[in-house]
């Protein structure tokens, strides 16, 4: 029964969302294969290196915690880069949008005098404006000067991280830490832990309603549809009457504020200080999660927990066998290849759109 039903659902999706389903799992299953075959060819312990692998993650509730730790942070990530991509905007800045976040986030749950409650908010609004900020600096200069926001972004990274981090150590550097790191963060400031004897806290809770919110705003409101149909065709949006203008710079702001969002929730939910001292390179994850989830923010969670599970499984795998971590980067390589590649499977799909015309 509980078969007939998995079915009726699938047949139920749109062709393209079936087709899409199809293909990311073949792209998954390639790579597993592949890197079967390599550790196979490279490991003198290859069933122990599978082991850990793909069951490490699973060997312990605290590192199936990780997991998710790792997921809410990436699908953070993933979000604000899908909404740019979404218009075609090829923003980088999520890399310094969270560094900066997590930094401004951190001195303002230092700074601020509020109640339990309003401290951590206040925190990941001011997170917020940082990534919304930093995002948004390539699309000023873009609308003003016509710069590449790619190019601009990936150079402003760097600004910003150094920016931030002379303020946050400069301004809020404890000299008793015995490290380069910041005072401690409040009690009052930091989000509660949800399940005992792990790191999961109400971070989790925040990114499954942002991930609604942005699902709902891209595919069911007018500004959505402005910025969707801007990401396919800039001049056919413009000459149906969408301001692209707008466009070009609410994305970034909303992708800017995802990640700051997702740099302030890392910070508050699983450190007590704030230690960072360089990039920390969820920027660049997010556009593998975007890509994987073909910039849907309906699927980035999935993306997100698939990439945080082999990144888990790989450190497991670097510390009870003979292959280093380093081969995850080969298993992300080949799925972003297939994923991205328009011609795979390219034959599949026509075949499932002339049997939908048929049976229509």
């Amino acid at each position: 029964m509980k078969t007939e039903k998995k079915a009726f659902l699938f047949k139920n999706l749109t062709v393209e969302t079936r087709f899409e389903i199809l293909r990311f799992s073949a792209a998954v299953l390639i790579s597993l294969v592949l890197t079967l075959i390599i550790i196979l060819l490279v490991s003198r312990e290859p069933a122990r290196a599978l082991s850990s692998l793909f069951l490490g993650p699973l060997s312990s509730p605290r590192r199936f915690a990780n997991v998710i730790e790792l997921a809410v942070t990436l699908t953070f990530a993933g979000l604000a880069v899908s909404v740019m991509f979404s218009a075609n905007q090829f923003n980088m800045g999520a890399e310094g949008g969270f560094y900066a976040s997590a930094a401004v986030a951190a001195m303002a749950a230092i700074t601020l005098p509020l109640p339990p409650v309003l401290l951590p908010l206040a925190a990941i609004i001011a997170g917020m404006a940082a990534g919304a900020l930093v995002c948004v600096t390539p699309a000023f200069l873009k609308g003003k000067w016509g710069a590449s926001e790619l190019v601009s972004s990936l150079m402003l990274n760097y600004a910003f991280f150094y920016i931030a981090k002379y303020c946050v150590f400069t301004n809020f550097r404890d000299p008793a830490a015995g490290q380069l790191a910041t005072f401690p963060i409040p009690a009052a400031a930091r989000l509660a832990n949800i399940v005992p004897g792990t790191r999961i806290n109400t971070g989790l809770f925040i990114v499954i309603a942002a991930v609604v919110v942005t699902a709902v705003f891209v595919r069911r409101t007018v500004w959505g549809y402005a910025l969707v149909q801007t990401g396919r065709s800039p001049k056919f949006a413009a000459y149906s009457g969408i301001n692209t203008q707008a466009v070009l710079y609410y994305s970034q702001i909303i992708g800017g504020a995802l990640a700051g969002m997702g740099g302030a929730v890392e910070v508050l939910g699983l450190y007590e200080r704030f230690t960072w001292q360089t990039l920390p390179g969820y920027g660049f994850d997010g556009i593998i999660v975007s890509i994987l989830a073909k910039n849907k923010p309906q699927f980035v969670p999935l993306a997100a927990f698939l990439l945080a599970y082999l990144r888990i499984g790989a450190d497991r795998m670097s510390t009870g066998s003979d292959v280093t971590s380093e081969m995850i980067s080969i298993i992300q390589g080949i799925i972003i290849m297939l994923v991205a590649a328009q011609a795979f499977m390219a034959g599949r799909r026509q075949k499932m759109l002339l049997k939908e015309a048929a049976g229509a």
